[in-house]
């Protein structure tokens, strides 16, 4: 899959079928849609595209008006989400910067600078909830009769359900914010996951006993969040089971390396030998969150958060063992 910054590069095909939206946690409605957009790129001989933002429109809002209130708990890291979409057998997507230059467009404006002249769109399809433009003032009626109009195709997908529920991003987001990762999975198609490279901490759980990897989360608000039981891929031939804090890790001192942003850092039950003290750094691991064990705690000294270390790990180890 080809990735762009915006569509002005002449790698961007001239032509394309094309799907928008924020795709926080490439879900399983948002896969659906993905299938039906490949099925309609290839009767047209032309590539699937999908538009995305980055930031969310909402994170945009959120900072002109100073409340982070107003900014969506974040589900996936742009990464986890070029990824997931790559695996949907996506062409190319364009990450188009949300600013205000953007938000202040026109539903007709948007429509001729970017769906006609930057990306030549010959299909657009589009949830049963879309609206876009300044004031989200365009709706489907408004795309409809702008491709009628214009030379392009519109369709709409209406909601995807499972077990009567409508698939969403905000059922994802509700589903991991309460810790509830098999309904995350069932509406993600897949476990909740966290990917990215390796990177050096503050060395503070060697010291402990317990090495961790960490990964930082780009978003300063995740959707998940405490303390769980997860795989991590790889590391070595099959995953290595483990136990994770996703968080900001309250008892550690805000001014450390890290900058009191958010980190996955995960400890796993069994080292692989191979790999040596040093041989994760700069790797690229997806670690799985399956099962949540509890909320973050801010242990009063070292010896109080090596016994809870301690007390997770077993805790994990007892929740693997019961599915074997």
């Amino acid at each position: 899959m080809k990735v762009f910054r915006g569509f002005n590069h002449p790698g961007v095909a001239p032509a394309c079928a094309l799907t928008i939206g924020n795709f926080d946690g490439v879900h399983r409605g948002h896969q659906a849609m993905l299938a039906l957009l490949r099925g309609e790129a290839q009767q047209r001989g032309v590539p699937s595209c999908v538009l995305t933002f980055e930031p969310h429109p909402r994170d945009f809002f959120a900072a002109k008006f100073k409340k982070p209130e107003l900014a969506p708990a974040r589900v996936g890291t742009l990464r986890d989400k070029l990824d997931d979409l790559a695996s949907c057998g996506v062409d190319q997507t364009i990450v188009l910067p949300f600013d205000a230059k953007l938000a202040g467009q026109s539903p007709q404006t948007f429509v001729d600078t970017v769906l006609v002249q930057g990306l030549g769109a010959r299909y657009v399809l589009v949830g049963d909830d879309f609206r876009f433009g300044a004031q989200r003032a365009g709706d489907y009626a408004f795309l409809d009769a702008a491709g009628d109009a214009q030379g392009f195709d519109v369709a709409r997908m209406n909601s995807y359900e499972v077990h009567g529920l409508r698939v969403s991003s905000s059922a994802v987001r509700e589903a991991l914010g309460r810790g509830d990762m098999a309904a995350a999975a069932r509406l993600l198609g897949r476990p909740y996951c966290i990917s990215g490279h390796v990177v050096h901490g503050r060395k503070l759980g060697r010291t402990l006993g317990f090495k961790t990897l960490n990964l930082r989360f780009a978003h300063w608000k995740p959707a998940a969040g405490g303390i769980f039981a997860v795989l991590v891929h790889g590391l070595a031939d099959k995953p290595v089971q483990g136990v994770a804090n996703l968080g900001v890790r309250p008892s550690l001192d805000p001014n450390d390396v890290n900058g009191g942003r958010v980190l996955l850092e995960t400890h796993c039950l069994d080292w692989p030998a191979p790999l040596g003290p040093e041989g994760a750094y700069g790797k690229i691991i997806r670690v799985e969150l399956l099962h949540k064990l509890h909320d973050e705690l801010k242990y009063d000294s070292l010896e109080a958060l090596t016994k809870g270390i301690n007390q997770d790990c077993d805790d994990a180890r007892a929740w693997f063992a019961a599915r074997i």
